[in-house]
């Protein structure tokens, strides 16, 4: 879900982990997210020579892709709680070469920067925290004036198949309820407008974006989440124990998407930006 790749914020609420199955799960989720958050990044201004602040690094991705934005005259921090993420993450830059990337431990609000950035992004971070707009709000002291701010969240309410696939439909019931039973938010990509007005920013630029289509891919993006949550699901009896077969989940869904001759919907990809223009009173 970077989920994502998140776990910043003491209240944090990330029920992922950070196992190596989950870190791997990540990194496959990411080259799908990447086209995205790409564009996001580039109308939101991210260029040659600037510095970033990354927050939620997790394994890396977003501070990877801002990395290569900036070039070797920029630089990119990336931050993160998760201490098993962020040794994965140095790892991989480590074998890419990234040069202009760093990594520290620790929730980015708290802590202290030698000089303010040209831009704080994030990704699938802001959902998990237990008050988003707060940490939204902290972040942007460490922005110059005249610097950007960028996240790209997700938003599971428009999660469908046509014509309809039960075995799919539920997979995304069952995500969005586990999320939120333990005290994320699957809809935070609908209130970033509100939350950077809330803030003191200027009315953000969005952009809506949905994943969709019938292979393996798709269908995969949510099933493996479902691996990662069925312990968290199955104690909060939301599934029953022996309900979800892991083994053969992706394969029923793909099967069933193909019986149907169905499109399937999974959730959307929500991108805000906005630009400070004076720091928030």
């Amino acid at each position: 879900m970077a989920p994502t790749e998140q776990g910043v914020g003491d209240n944090s609420v990330y029920v992922l982990g950070h196992t190596s199955a989950e870190l791997e799960r990540l990194q496959t989720q990411a080259r799908m997210l990447e086209p995205f958050s790409r564009r996001l990044f580039l109308e939101a201004g991210i260029a040659a020579g600037m510095r970033i602040l990354d927050v939620g690094s997790g394994v890396g991705d977003t501070a990877f892709l801002a990395a290569e934005l900036v070039g070797d005259t920029g630089e990119v921090i990336g931050t993160d709680r998760a201490a098993d993420a962020l040794a994965t993450a140095r790892e991989r830059a480590s074998a890419r070469s990234f040069t202009n990337v760093s990594f520290l431990e620790g929730d980015p609000t708290e802590l202290t920067f030698e000089r303010p950035f040209d831009a704080v992004i994030g990704r699938y971070v802001l959902m998990w925290q237990a008050d988003p707009a707060a940490m939204l709000s902290r972040l942007i002291p460490h922005i110059r004036p005249g610097g950007v701010i960028a996240f790209h969240e997700l938003e599971w309410a428009s999660a469908r198949s046509f014509p309809p696939v039960p075995s799919w439909d539920r997979c995304c019931r069952l995500v969005a309820e586990s999320v939120k039973a333990n005290g994320a938010d699957p809809q935070l990509g609908m209130k970033l407008h509100s939350m950077f007005v809330g803030a003191g920013l200027p009315a953000p630029t969005m952009r809506y974006e949905s994943i969709i289509g019938a292979g393996p891919d798709h269908v995969h993006l949510t099933t493996d989440i479902i691996a990662t949550l069925l312990p968290d699901m199955e104690k909060r009896g939301l599934v029953t124990p022996g309900d979800i077969d892991l083994a053969t989940l992706a394969d029923q869904v793909l099967a069933d998407v193909a019986a149907s001759g169905s499109v399937i919907v999974g959730r959307s990809d929500i991108g805000a930006w906005a630009r400070v223009k004076a720091h928030p009173r």
